[in-house]
């Protein structure tokens, strides 16, 4: 018995340790009705955004007839839903486009030094993945929940330099951005004279 309460202990300080070091942030707060025989009951929907700007980002709903609740659940199922994300330095490798329900999400590189140039949803969930440079347009609908999973479904869909030079059978430099590409030393023609 004593050992079941310990390892119970253990986990949950675990979870605790883990819950701190991860960014958590709510974008909305939304009552909800469902119809029932006597009226009306109201809950509340929250979307909550938790990422370790490290490079995995997840997205929670909640619904629940208090606020702190639905807040709670949200964030449980945003970490179990925590994706990785392919970075290339402080911005993601390539332009990508992507649609969910009405909202479509334009995410653009950015050279170092840009800031996240983004607003609402798009800029919680970029934070919260850890890209510090990138342009964003986002266009259709404007319901949070949307945009935010939209964003989430672009930085998904994101390969690595290294998987796109595998895929495409190029050197990875080919395929880096350019203020990351490396690039060949040059050999002073004068030096190869004296050599001969």
């Amino acid at each position: 018995m004593a050992e079941k309460e310990k390892r119970e202990r253990r986990e949950r300080r675990d979870r605790d340790e883990e819950r701190e070091e991860l960014d958590e942030r709510v974008i909305d707060i939304k009552r909800v009705a469902k119809v029932i025989k006597g009226g009306r009951r109201f809950a509340f929907r929250t979307v909550v955004i938790v990422g370790d700007n490290k490079g995995r980002v997840g997205v929670g709903i909640g619904k629940a007839r208090g606020v702190p609740d639905s807040i709670r659940k949200a964030a449980d199922r945003a970490r179990r839903n925590m994706r990785p994300v392919a970075l290339a330095g402080s911005t993601i490798p390539y332009q990508i486009t992507a649609k969910y329900g009405g909202s479509k999400v334009m995410l653009k590189p950015a050279s170092p030094g840009t800031g996240v140039i983004a607003a609402g949803g798009v800029r919680a969930v970029l934070e919260a993945a850890g890209v510090h440079d990138i342009l964003t347009k986002s266009q259709g609908s404007p319901n949070l929940l949307n945009v935010a999973m939209a964003t989430v479904k672009a930085l998904t869909e994101l390969r690595s330099a290294e998987e796109l030079a595998a895929m495409r059978g190029k050197d990875v430099n080919e395929v880096r951005p350019f203020w990351e590409r490396k690039t060949p030393i040059l050999v002073d023609s004068t030096e190869t004279k004296d050599n001969e």
